[in-house]
């Protein structure tokens, strides 16, 4: 049986893998061992003793060589393995986060609601009351005139002063429409968070890019608003894209995210207050094509083709595990069948590319519903 099989054995772990590493890279220490052991203790002519080191020799580098492209294969079995649990430790976060955005949905929603509801009433009535005192203001004028030397008058027009009744008319419907603004920016960052964290449960369904875009723009709102201005360019005919909607969410996620993070290492007070994201996406052939633009620190051109390698970073220890990117690879090409590339110049940005096939082959691929 060959390591490669071995290495796809079911059930292995990163433990066992390791295991085997070590294992095989004792093999050829032993080779060596042996050769010098028959050396010793051969009573043949000088040239066949090196006739037959010159055999053995060939034997171990044969060996070494296989064992060499062996290490590879295990060494790429054991990643692979180590991002497969990454991303299940993924999906069953993302399902109980499901769960508790559910019951969390339900808990704010129920008091928002009845709070807007209250709100607008009072905007409603305030209303009324503003016309009311508005007339009244109006008969007191009239009525001034009269009673100008009348004590309830001038009591009146102290209270007038005291009130600032003016200032309150000018702000009172204002702070009752940011009032109701605010609530109903609680209800869309509620809602967005149950829709982003939504488990697909492996199943393909027909999504609309834009509301995964905007929910996940929602989502990653306090990521980048401090740092980027972000623009979505989205195509009116752009048709529904069967995916798993979780696994896209969270791509993009993670891309807007890295995003906001080039684009902080580039901002300087006084030169660059704010950097810009794009988010476009558009009908490419049979593919939905969707663009991450940023304007951040970009990607040094020795490093560009191993970022989707699985833990690879150059974060520092602690803000950064290498596994963004390897989980948007992973996303793209193996749960999708789709492309994906980045074009990124140091210094000025960079672009990643992801395409999303049209077609949803049930052969090959996760179920589509």
């Amino acid at each position: 049986m060959s390591l490669f099989s071995e290495a796809s054995t079911p059930g292995l772990s990163p433990v066992d893998y390791e295991r085997k590493l070590a294992a095989r890279d004792k093999t050829i220490d032993v080779l060596k061992r042996r050769i010098a052991q028959e050396a010793r203790h051969s009573h043949a002519t000088p040239f066949a003793i090196l006739e037959q080191n010159v055999g053995l020799e060939k034997v171990v580098a044969r060996k070494t060589m296989e064992l060499e492209n062996e290490r590879h294969e295990l060494e790429k079995a054991l990643a692979e393995l180590r991002l497969a649990q990454i991303q299940l430790l993924q999906a069953q976060k993302m399902e109980s986060i499901g769960q508790l955005a559910a019951g969390i949905a339900h808990e704010i929603n129920t008091p928002t609601q009845y709070v807007s509801d209250n709100v607008g009433f009072i905007k409603g009535a305030t209303d009324s009351l503003l016309k009311l005192l508005n007339a009244a203001l109006a008969l007191a004028d009239v009525a001034r005139d009269q009673m100008a030397d009348d004590p309830a008058m001038a009591e009146f027009d102290t209270m007038l002063k005291r009130t600032k009744i003016d200032f309150l008319r000018r702000q009172i419907p204002g702070a009752l429409d940011e009032s109701l603004e605010g609530l109903e920016h609680i209800a869309r960052i509620v809602a967005a968070m149950k829709e982003f964290s939504h488990p697909s449960k492996n199943v393909k369904e027909m999504l609309d890019v834009r509301d995964v875009i905007n929910t996940t723009v929602t989502v990653a709102r306090n990521e980048w608003k401090y740092v980027a201005e972000l623009e979505t360019h989205i195509a009116d005919n752009l048709p529904q894209l069967p995916c798993l909607r979780d696994m896209v969410g969270q791509a993009i996620l993670n891309l807007v995210v890295n995003a906001a993070h080039a684009i902080a290492d580039t901002l300087q007070e006084g030169v660059k207050e704010k950097g810009r994201i794009v988010i476009s996406a558009l009908q490419n052939g049979e593919y939905v094509e969707i663009r991450i633009q940023d304007d951040g620190s970009g990607i040094p051109a020795a490093i560009r083709d191993r970022i989707f390698d699985p833990f690879f970073t150059t974060k520092a220890v602690g803000k950064g595990t290498g596994q963004g990117l390897a989980i948007v690879y992973s996303t793209v090409v193996d749960k999708h069948n789709g492309k994906i590339r980045c074009e990124s110049e140091e210094g000025v940005g960079s672009t990643f590319i992801l395409q999303f096939p049209l077609n949803c082959r049930t052969e090959d691929e996760p179920a589509c519903k």
